[in-house]
């Protein structure tokens, strides 16, 4: 699914879309993909189907919200992960040639009314080990105050962040969330969320982000 595919007939299925590509005469391939249609002149080059942060419509942040809060002790921390919606860029010698949503879009307000802004919203369980999911984001959360705290979503900026691939799932890089007093902070490390993982482009951290609502 995810990384870089051969120019020649085949079905490339990611989540609830498929891609279908078909050789024909005149070393030409033709990509189909709903109503996407494209001619490609066929060459060493290969198609690469990477995940992309799900921006939707412009958005420039995602919430994803836990099924049940997660409490964790003073001076201690969580590991674990969440499902996370992704979208998909299809290149060609780095070229972008299609780009699409995989999924239900979901947006929520992030905010106050006055204030506040529009998110991409998702709702997942705390996972203690990796989900079977099409997207993923792992967290470490951590608490080094004195005082228990409770934690029932993330907020975090996914414009040019990073991404990473495994052959059937697209992740976000590893947050740290610190739980130090009642604004959590999150920082996007820029960095795999497990080993054995490839980039998306070139990794890079983003600046910290206080979760003020």
């Amino acid at each position: 699914m995810f990384g870089e595919h051969g120019l020649r007939t085949r079905f490339i299925k990611i989540g609830d879309k498929r891609i279908h590509l078909l050789e024909e005469k005149g070393d030409i391939v033709r990509y189909r993909r709903d109503d996407t249609e494209l001619l490609i002149k066929k060459s060493d080059n290969k198609l690469g189907i990477f995940p992309a942060p799900a921006v939707g419509y412009g958005v420039k942040f995602l919430m994803i919200k836990f099924k049940a809060p997660v409490v964790v002790p003073p001076r201690d921390s969580l590991t674990g992960f969440v499902e996370a919606p992704i979208e998909v860029d299809v290149r060609l010698g780095g070229k972008s040639v299609d780009h699409f949503i995989v999924g239900r879009e979901k947006y929520a307000l992030y905010g106050t009314i006055e204030a506040g802004l529009i998110a991409r919203y998702h709702l997942s369980p705390f996972y203690l080990e990796e989900p079977d999911s099409l997207g993923v984001v792992g967290l470490i959360l951590t608490n080094p105050s004195d005082d228990w705290k409770s934690l029932d979503r993330i907020v975090f900026p996914i414009t040019n962040s990073t991404m990473y691939y495994s052959g059937d799932r697209g992740y976000y890089p590893l947050l740290i969330v610190t739980m130090k007093n009642h604004i959590p902070e999150v920082n996007n490390t820029g960095k795999p969320p497990r080993e054995g993982l490839n980039a998306v482009g070139d990794a890079g951290s983003l600046p910290n982000f206080l979760m003020r609502w």
